[in-house]
């Protein structure tokens, strides 16, 4: 399986979700201790039958599933999915605790990004623990913008972020928060 080198020892792997599946259950608990809720769990069956049913119109959405190495060591993943006929969510990302605060997930994530550009996605979208600045600040270095805060029944306080590849959307965000006041451009784009 080809490898491509993040730096020094780093490197990362695209696999099918059946093969990364199987790393991520088996590592989730040395990465994640967090509280979460189980919302199968708390499903009776005739739920979980129309859950079951509901899925299949959901088809066959383009996943992006990565390993993570050092060396040939297996240290960690990335798996998300298109949500949207134009919106991709990175789902999840993992770092083995001994890996982190050495830049791999900021290397990473330029390569995630040009690879879902590559496949023609106009938005990438993510939710993250509220206080995970590990993640969430390389983000907003990288060019994601804050779009929501949610609380949830399984993971609690969210905060959402967005990345878009179209630099007026990208400008249309700064604009709607109010960063930027609406130039030339921006107002050829608005209906006033």
């Amino acid at each position: 399986m080809d490898s491509t080198l993040l730096f020094g020892d780093y490197s990362y792997r695209l696999l099918h979700w059946d093969d990364l599946r199987p790393l991520f259950q088996q590592h989730r608990s040395q990465v994640f201790d967090s509280i979460l809720f189980d919302v199968e769990g708390a499903l009776s069956d005739a739920e979980k039958e129309a859950k079951k049913r509901l899925a299949q119109n959901m088809g066959n959405p383009y996943r992006l599933s990565i390993a993570l190495y050092c060396k040939e060591e297996f240290i960690g993943w990335h798996f998300g999915w298109q949500d949207t006929s134009d919106k991709f969510y990175m789902c999840n990302t993992a770092i083995f605790p001994e890996h982190r605060n050495r830049g791999v997930y900021s290397a990473l994530l330029p390569h995630i990004l040009s690879i879902l550009q590559a496949e023609g996605f106009q938005l990438v979208a993510s939710r993250h623990h509220a206080t995970n600045n590990a993640v969430i600040v390389p983000k907003l270095k990288a060019g994601f913008t804050i779009s929501a805060f949610e609380i949830s029944d399984r993971h609690g306080i969210l905060v959402h972020l967005y990345y878009y590849f179209n630099p007026l959307r990208r400008k249309a965000m700064q604009l709607r928060t109010g960063e930027i006041r609406p130039d030339d451009e921006m107002r050829a784009l608005l209906a006033l």
